[in-house]
């Protein structure tokens, strides 16, 4: 069972991470529906409006409060990410809050802060809501996609696309309802099926990359190609090392690596898209998301290993 501290700093810090990810979700489905689907559209905005306000409540409670782990693993935010809003703002006309992004720069971390009663409270009740919201944001796709899969809608995103970011909201709803009932979500059963789960989201972000990328870029397609198959290999053997109880060590040695390189391949690719040297039809908010989920996998990995 989490202890009190554990309870309030881990809640915190998944729900910097993941609320800023399901809220940019809401913006690359916001901005991918066609004139027909007007209702979907304003679902997906006024939605992503009250994950905005989640993560602002969250950041406000969060300073001198979070570990330094989480602070420096630029999963909260890298240094690309406001300008990655702002010139997303500007190619989409989606009005991103870039205060939160502004705040989140000038947090601090505090390992050895003590927490009072209230600060308890303030927590269950955000996980509450966080719940709640996560709840509906996956009914919201599931719609979408169950649409899309029955020809009833057209998007621009990938039907594999709107069933990666499904599992990624099921995956927060879980870790978030675990949190609740203080259950420590970072046991090695748990840290195992995490590397499962974030070396397929890997080798589906490699293959998204590689499919909106423009034909002429033939250099960077091959490399998302080259590490959507080794993404793919790495998830088959975690899972039958998983299966099997097998040493799961040299997995988590080449998943480490592998992490690092696609890491380091996404932060070229979001600064590029940035500064328009790169031919896409990816955002470069898209970028900067991918970035900061191979930053969070990094410090999972790292769990594994301490």
């Amino acid at each position: 069972m989490l202890s009190y501290s554990e309870f309030v700093k881990m809640s915190l810090e998944i729900h910097l991470f993941f609320a800023r990810i399901m809220k940019e979700h809401l913006i690359f489905l916001e901005i991918s529906f066609t004139p027909k689907d007007y209702g979907f559209k304003q679902k997906a905005a006024e939605l992503r409006k009250e994950f905005d306000i989640l993560l602002n409540q969250v950041v406000s409670l969060s300073n001198g409060v979070i570990s330094e782990s989480a602070l420096r693993s630029e999963e909260i935010i890298t240094p690309y990410t406001l300008n990655a809003e702002m010139v997303t703002s500007y190619y989409t006309g989606v009005n991103i809050p870039t205060d939160i992004t502004r705040t989140e720069e000038r947090l601090t971390s505090g390992e050895n802060t003590t927490l009072g009663y209230w600060y308890e409270q303030q927590i269950k009740q955000i996980n509450q809501k966080a719940i709640q919201l996560i709840r509906l944001i996956i009914q919201l796709k599931s719609s979408i996609l169950s649409n899309v899969l029955e020809c009833k809608m057209f998007t621009n995103n990938y039907p594999l696309l709107i069933d990666h970011i499904t599992r990624e909201a099921e995956f927060y709803l879980l870790t978030t309802q675990k949190l609740q009932n203080r259950d420590n979500f970072k046991n090695q059963y748990d840290l195992l099926s995490q590397e499962i789960f974030w070396n397929q989201i890997m080798a589906e972000h490699s293959k998204f990359i590689r499919g909106l990328l423009d034909p002429t870029e033939e250099e960077l397609i091959q490399i998302a190609n080259d590490f959507g198959k080794e993404f793919d290999k790495l998830t088959e053997e975690a899972k039958t090392a998983m299966d099997y109880s097998l040493y799961f060590n040299n997995v988590t040695d080449e998943s480490i690596h592998a992490t690092k390189s696609i890491r380091d391949f996404k932060a070229q690719g979001t600064q590029g898209l940035i500064e328009c040297k790169i031919k896409s039809i990816i955002v470069p908010l898209l970028a900067d998301h991918t970035l900061r989920e191979a930053n969070h996998y990094l410090r999972v990995l790292k769990d594994m290993r301490s």
